[in-house]
């Protein structure tokens, strides 16, 4: 348990997340505008996310649907979710984050996404890209939180 907790305690004064152990605050990385157009991260696996209160990165999984940036937190309502997924809640507080991708840092805001009819679009992007069974059904009852990254 020792050992555990020192790994976590360090990982979080570590430049960005370790694979799937969050963060520290990003570090390095050159601070630039946000784009209108985020197809240049179409084919891209993941991205870095910082939230800001508290400054902790994470490893998130995107969709880009029509230029528009969109990352997703499942397991929302289970019982490993409610314990692992601060982040979400802590949006609702403090809806500011940094993006880091290709060492550039973007700053940009979090929109949860409850409606609209780009969500079925955004979603089957997300079971294409990460084999996930994710509907509309999965937002209305809270256990997937979908959210749109935006300019401040």
């Amino acid at each position: 348990f020792i050992a555990v907790g020192a790994v976590l305690f360090l990982v979080r004064s570590h430049d960005g997340p370790m694979k799937i152990l969050p963060g520290g605050p990003f570090q390095a990385g050159e601070r630039v505008t946000a784009p209108d157009d985020w197809s240049f991260l179409t084919d891209h696996a993941t991205l870095e996310m910082q939230t800001m209160a508290p400054p902790r990165s994470r490893t998130m999984w995107l969709a880009v649907y029509d230029n528009r940036l969109f990352v997703i937190s499942g397991y929302m309502t289970s019982r490993v979710g409610k314990i692992w997924k601060q982040w979400p809640l802590q949006i609702t507080e403090n809806n500011l984050a940094i993006v880091r991708t290709n060492e550039r840092l973007y700053e940009l805001q979090l929109i949860r996404r409850h409606e609209g009819a780009f969500i079925e679009g955004v979603l089957e992007l997300f079971n294409q890209k990460y084999g996930q069974s994710l509907s509309t059904d999965s937002i209305d009852s809270g256990n997937a939180w979908l959210f749109e990254l935006t300019r401040r």
